[in-house]
């Protein structure tokens, strides 16, 4: 069962309408609509509204992603996909849950994408990120480190000042974030 089914089951559960969760959480009915047949994925603010009205924490990996308590294994059609609020970035999510002590992620940022680090509010966190295709720019302090495709750079999240695609094609990378920012 995808997200938007479980929002759906947890709402009709609570005996509320779809207009008055989506009344509760700040939402159009249309766009609620839209998260409850997977049509979109919501933010992770949206997200944490959702979560707090139907009493679900957003740590209940149960909640958020479909999975079997006896496996580790996050398959490819089965991760959760957040966005931060302001943007259409998609973080895929490599683990089973949030509960983690670290996130992992898989992003693609495109060059309009804009700079991640403005979305990324600095905190105090350990991060690495290994470039699997394309490039990336990143201002750590002063310092502007370029990456390209099997590259990797481990720093103190609090130094993180840009977090670009350099160049006109888009850049994946792999990123590893702790604690949990999520």
């Amino acid at each position: 069962m995808e997200l938007g089914q479980r929002i759906r089951q947890r709402r009709k559960e609570l005996k509320l309408s779809q207009r008055e969760l989506a009344v509760r959480v700040g939402l159009t009915p249309g766009f609620l609509s839209q998260i409850e047949h997977d049509l979109i994925t919501p933010s992770i603010d949206s997200l944490r509204e959702i979560s707090e009205v139907l009493d679900v924490p957003l740590s209940d990996s149960g909640f958020l992603v479909e999975t079997d308590a006896r496996s580790p294994v996050v398959r490819r059609n089965k991760r959760l996909k957040l966005t931060l609020p302001g943007s259409d970035v998609a973080f895929e999510l490599l683990t089973s849950d949030l509960k983690q002590p670290m996130d992992v992620f898989m992003v693609e940022l495109k060059p309009e994408d804009g700079n991640l680090a403005t979305l990324l509010s600095p905190q105090a966190t350990e991060e690495c990120i290994h470039v699997i295709r394309g490039q990336l720019e990143i201002k750590l302090g002063e310092k502007i480190y370029r990456l390209t495709c099997g590259d990797s750079i481990y720093f103190e999240g609090i130094f993180l000042r840009r977090l670009v695609a350099a160049g006109n094609e888009p850049a994946s990378f792999i990123i590893a974030i702790t604690p949990s920012i999520f």
